[in-house]
């Protein structure tokens, strides 16, 4: 894939199609204890003129080392291995994670911290876990896709068995539907070929030409294999805007009748999500058989964000740059954003895509009047 898809082969722009899929190995195969040898021996000089015995003790010694510089403990210290089959992931750590920089999104971080739970410590599952999340910008979205994936790979984004597509960048042309369809197919089975815990997020959902995701039907599907390939431990994850208009009217109803965002349950949404984004064709997943097959495991809501949680997100951005948290400028950020319905203004209806941008023009503000002053 593009840089995007950390580091694979893959279109050099998004005028280009998808380039077609390949086998991708695990990193650079381990030595073996002969490949190693062979050039350990030549760097023992005059070896021939030893005796027997110096030169056999000289071939245990050579081989005593290369079996250790081999083994996947010391290999993979050093080039990212495809996790064993005993990996588990660490749901307290994400837990906690998730409490610090994710805000507003309870329903979220409990489906997700379920069904990641469940799905890693499951030895034999009988598909890969599918996660469709939804929501208007700014709310969470991107951010715990990608803490998801740092989970199971450490090097996150960067890691050769996390895969991310973009929908406008690797799939941007409809006349080429069929060969994005037959890359993609490609590219998903040379990669879980090479780490059956390979993950794979699908940004952009809602600009996804229809028809293209059920390529990956099969993948998802309840099989043991798939010529000769299983994806049960695979991850794919679904990101889309679609449906975020059915989560806020559920959320502003919740607060028209007085009761709390956090008495909102996955029942309340999941349902006529699922419907919504299966009837909506500017969601990717429209008509998909995907759906029709109840592949996809979770419809994930995101709410809309509020005031108190913008503020969250200021507070936490100054601190993740090393800079004390100023209120002031908390509660200007916070004040800066636009808010919907017009008349109660309760929320953000960017989320806190802008926080950042936003933050900077006051850091940079502030610093010019404390430079100004001495």
């Amino acid at each position: 894939m593009a840089a995007a898809a950390t580091g694979g082969a893959g279109p050099a722009s998004s005028s280009r199609p998808l380039l077609a899929g390949r086998k991708r190995g695990s990193g650079a195969a381990m030595p073996g204890a002969a490949g190693l040898l062979l050039p350990l021996l030549l760097l023992l000089p005059g070896l021939a003129a030893l005796e027997p015995l110096s030169v056999g003790l000289a071939i245990g010694v050579a081989s005593a080392l290369t079996g250790y510089l081999s083994h996947p403990n010391f290999y993979c210290s050093y080039v990212e291995c495809c996790p064993s089959a005993g990996h588990r992931l660490n749901a307290t750590a994400l837990r906690e994670q998730l409490d610090e920089r994710l805000f507003g999104q309870h329903l979220a971080k409990e489906v997700v911290l379920r069904a990641v739970t469940g799905f890693s410590h499951n030895p034999s599952p009988k598909k890969p876990l599918t996660l469709s999340l939804h929501g208007w910008a700014g709310t969470g979205k991107n951010f715990l896709s990608q803490l998801l994936a740092r989970h199971v790979h450490p090097a996150g984004l960067r890691s050769k068995f996390v895969h991310l597509f973009l929908a406008t960048l690797h799939f941007p042309h409809q006349q080429q539907l069929q060969l994005y369809q037959e890359q993609l197919q490609s590219w998903i089975r040379g990669n879980v070929s090479a780490c059956p815990y390979s993950v794979f997020i699908f940004d952009e959902m809602d600009k996804m030409h229809q028809g293209l995701i059920d390529a990956i039907k099969p993948f998802l599907d309840y099989y043991e294999q798939v010529d000769g390939v299983s994806y049960r431990k695979a991850i794919f994850i679904f990101l889309s805007n679609a449906g975020g208009d059915l989560i806020n009217k559920a959320a502003l109803d919740f607060w028209t009748s007085g009761k709390e965002r956090e008495e909102i349950q996955l029942k309340d949404l999941e349902p006529v999500l699922s419907v919504g984004v299966f009837n909506n064709k500017n969601s990717g997943l429209w008509h998909s058989s995907l759906i029709d097959r109840n592949l996809i495991d979770y419809f994930v809501p995101f709410l809309p964000l509020e005031h108190k949680h913008v503020k969250m997100c200021v507070r936490a951005e100054m601190k993740a740059r090393g800079h004390a948290v100023d209120e002031k400028v908390v509660e200007a950020v916070a004040d800066e954003m636009t808010y919907f319905p017009k008349e109660a203004k309760i929320y953000s209806d960017k989320g806190c895509k802008t926080v950042q941008a936003k933050l900077d023009i006051h850091e940079d503000i502030a610093v010019k009047y404390t430079n100004a002053k001495d």
